[in-house]
């Protein structure tokens, strides 16, 4: 296996390496012609002489300096600045590899600066292999704009009035800012708040990752890249907000950007409840009898957290990065469920409350460092260091009482107690080499550490004395070691481009539940290739196309056996002997531009083997559940993202996603081999009112679906806010009502031959009202305290 992979990754890194031979790399300055001043941040293009198109361009840094590659000898420089005349270079001598072309003399234009008609620069979006560009343009559609804003005008993204950025309508989006992961960009509305539009080169999304990313499923990446000239000045703003349930908080954020420094904070402190309605039925067909349950429970939290981080540049080719973060809740969970057992009659035979009362402490804390280096010969020619290290911890205690209604309770109380901790710890590596202004090579590694305990207790009372369960008792320990090696490498011409790319894990994966003794250790290496190519048909027309092999790990609470049992006829349990799924993904995406309306249309196959399913069992009229790995899934599927400005004060977004499923398996013994379908739709209105007034109507629906036992309910929901901005945009009062008629219900139906199981629940209708102020640079954007 590992002389496959070391083959493999030299192949690729020779192939490339060969086709990327007799590059030149041009040099230069760029001043005034006046008074000879250097100047930064002009713009530097490389042009292909025959056609006049653009190969590439680069911007001069702070001492006035540029350094282009090219492999082609027929093309010219392009030398641009505001209030300059454009200046060519057309004379290069091509005898050697490197060539100075000395200092060029820009001539100031100032019958231009006098008379000049602005044009405005439109934003526009191109397909860039694995990724997707968009140009952020000086249009009137991004003007005085902030980066929330701005995210919601490209193709695929959508942020709603709170704040909460989606990618083809999936949350839990990775956010990167110029290529670099930072706490900042966890807090996404309050940390992007800081940013507005002038300051944003390009956005960049990634809807199907290479073999560069992990191969562990995600939603997706935005990365947000900032112009040089653009980080200076302080930006920040504070917010208050009210809700109800309660949602009470205070935050804020403050961004200092100097030459040398980028420094940030974020904090934020309040309460929060958030409410859930149960309601269970477990129904025994063997003997008639029929368990119900039905009440309330609640997540209550008192939150403080602060974030603090600073970019500082060394010079203008390498910047350490170094934030971190600490946030402690208090948390209060109180419940109260009533059972009713009722015999094979229908008749009720004993009744009783179950009233819980659980404090928890829960501590996190987390550091980011990272260093990224960009080298003279190209700005994209960069290599970065990341570490990154995260901390739960969780302290809790649970007690519950029991309340006779009618008939007879065998028990009388139930304490359990919860010690728990997850630390996880990252180190990452990645080179990007552009080796020609077509040929690029990527390489890297990543190491990750996962260790996890949790000490379990339940005491059962048994006259007036707490007796430990030793059947439900336990101390489970997790790690988890992955390691992981990748290199890729791309072609991108004119109109058509191609990257391949070969990612190899390592997982060691080890648990033990200490008091039994009982162990499960996995070891296991895979290889995930990554093939990607795009095809510009036009401006307004782009193709493109992506295979990636994927990975699902068991997560903890899928491998962790106990949990706390706030329902004792229902309960969740994990599985320590859970095997990972494994996931081929083909996807063919086309992107369509025009004017007032963009439409992205993918087809999909995804083919996923040990699938990962939550089975019941039923024991005493208690339903078990616990995940198992199940057969095989064939899924087919087409979505659909549309965006459609109507008039200036109107614009539509719509969402659909379609999907045909195939399974195949084995569950005890039984073959239930089954097809079945699943779909959901989102549109949103937006709508620009008079006096500054925004206001955004949402509608949702997911569609039912098959289950390996039995089927979960669709369901219909619709979410509503109003914003108006104070003193041009430097203050918004915000309103938001999550789940207008509180519709967003959640119904599960197992059916087997000697059990029936039904589960009921819901959040219900979230009403939150804001005020923020912003200073500087920065918009207002609330911070609604959301857990992350």
């Amino acid at each position: 296996m590992q002389a496959i992979i070391k083959l493999s990754f030299l192949f690729l890194i020779g192939t490339f390496t060969s086709l990327g031979q007799d590059n030149y790399t041009l040099t230069g300055k760029v001043a005034d012609g006046a008074n000879g001043d250097l100047i930064p941040y002009a713009t530097v293009l490389l042009k292909e002489a025959t056609s006049d198109e653009l190969i590439t361009g680069v911007t001069t840094n702070l001492e006035g300096e540029f350094s282009l590659t090219t492999s082609s000898t027929n093309i010219y420089l392009e030398i641009k600045f505001i209030g300059y005349l454009n200046q060519t270079v057309k004379t290069i001598d091509w005898t050697q590899n490197k060539i100075d072309l000395g200092t060029i003399q820009l001539r100031q234009n100032d019958t231009l600066l006098q008379t000049v008609d602005v044009t405005a620069e439109r934003s526009t979006m191109e397909f860039k292999l694995d990724k997707r560009v968009f140009n952020v343009g000086s249009d009137i559609s991004s003007t005085g704009m902030g980066a929330m804003d701005v995210l919601n005008n490209v193709p695929s993204v959508n942020v709603d009035i709170e704040g909460t950025i989606s990618l083809r309508g999936n949350t839990g989006v990775q956010i990167l800012i110029d290529g670099k992961p930072s706490v900042a960009g966890d807090d996404q509305s309050n940390a992007l708040s800081t940013i507005t539009a002038d300051m944003i080169e390009r956005i960049e999304v990634i809807t199907n990752p290479s073999a560069k990313y992990n191969a562990e499923g995600t939603s997706g990446i935005i990365n947000i890249v900032l112009k040089k000239n653009e980080k200076k000045g302080i930006n920040g703003s504070i917010s208050l907000n009210t809700g109800y349930p309660h949602n009470h908080s205070i935050g804020g954020s403050v961004n200092l950007r100097s030459n040398k420094f980028n420094f940030f904070t974020q904090f934020g402190a309040g309460y929060r409840s958030m409410p859930q309605y149960y309601s269970s039925t477990n129904r025994n067909l063997t003997s008639g009898t029929t368990i119900q349950s039905d009440g309330i429970g609640y997540r209550n939290e008192q939150f403080y957290n602060i974030t603090l981080g600073t970019d500082y540049y060394l010079n203008d080719r390498n910047v350490i990065t170094l934030s971190g973060n600490f946030a402690y809740e208090i948390e209060k969970q109180p419940s109260n469920l009533r059972f009713d057992i009722l015999n094979e009659s229908n008749e009720i035979v004993s009744a009783y409350e179950r009233i819980e009362t659980t404090d928890a402490l829960n501590p996190k804390y987390q550091y980011d460092l990272n260093y990224k280096k960009t080298f003279k010969n190209n700005e994209e020619h960069e290599m970065i260091f990341t570490t990154q290290g995260r901390f739960f911890g969780k302290d809790q205690a649970s007690k519950f009482q029991h309340q006779l209604i009618s008939g007879t309770l065998d028990q009388s109380g139930q304490e359990i107690n919860t010690d728990f901790y997850e630390a996880n710890y990252s180190f990452k590596f990645d080179y990007v080499n552009p080796i020609s202004s077509k040929f690029t090579i990527e390489s890297g590694a990543q190491y990750e550490i996962n260790d996890v305990g949790n000490d379990y207790a339940v005491f059962n009372q048994i006259d007036d004395v707490f007796i430990v369960d030793s059947s439900l008792t336990n101390n489970f320990m997790y790690d988890q070691k992955v390691l992981g090696i990748y290199t890729t490498g791309s072609y991108e011409g004119e109109k058509w481009g191609i990257k391949l790319g070969l990612r190899a894990e390592n997982t060691e994966l080890n648990t033990l539940l200490t008091n039994t003794n009982e162990g499960n250790s996995q070891n296991y290496t895979n290889l995930f290739p990554s093939l990607h190519t795009s095809y510009k048909i036009s401006k307004r027309y782009q193709l493109q196309a992506g295979y990636s092999r994927r990975i699902f790990r068991p997560r903890l609470w899928d491998l962790n056996p106990f949990f706390n049992i706030r329902n004792a006829y229902s309960i969740r349990t994990g599985n320590p002997n859970l095997l990972p799924e494994f996931a081929d993904s083909y996807e063919i995406t086309s992107i369509f531009l025009f004017d007032k309306f963009s439409l992205n249309t993918s087809l999909y196959y995804l083919y996923t083997t040990d699938v990962v399913e939550r089975v019941s069992y039923f024991q005493d009229n208690v339903n078990i559940s616990t995940p198992l790995n199940v057969g095989t899934r064939d899924k087919y599927g087409i979505e659909l993202n549309g965006k459609y400005t109507a008039t200036k004060w109107l614009s539509l977004i719509g969402e659909a996603n379609y999907g045909y499923f195939n399974r195949k398996g084995e569950f005890e013994g039984q073959n239930f081999d089954f097809q079945g379908d699943q779909w959901s739709a989102k549109l949103t209105s937006k709508l620009k009112l008079k006096a500054d007034i925004d206001v955004e109507l949402t509608g949702n629906y997911q569609s039912a679906y098959k289950t390996v036992q039995g089927n979960v309910s669709g369901y219909l929901f619709a979410d509503f806010g109003v914003r108006k901005k104070l003193w041009k945009g430097k203050a918004v009062i915000n309103l938001a009502v999550r789940d207008v008629f509180a519709s967003r219900i959640r119904e599960t139906f197992v059916t087997q031959p000697t059990f029936e199981l039904y589960n009921f629940s819901k959040r219900g209708r979230f009403i939150t009202l804001g005020f923020s102020y912003s200073f500087g640079k920065g918009e207002a954007m609330t911070y609604t305290g959301r857990r992350r």
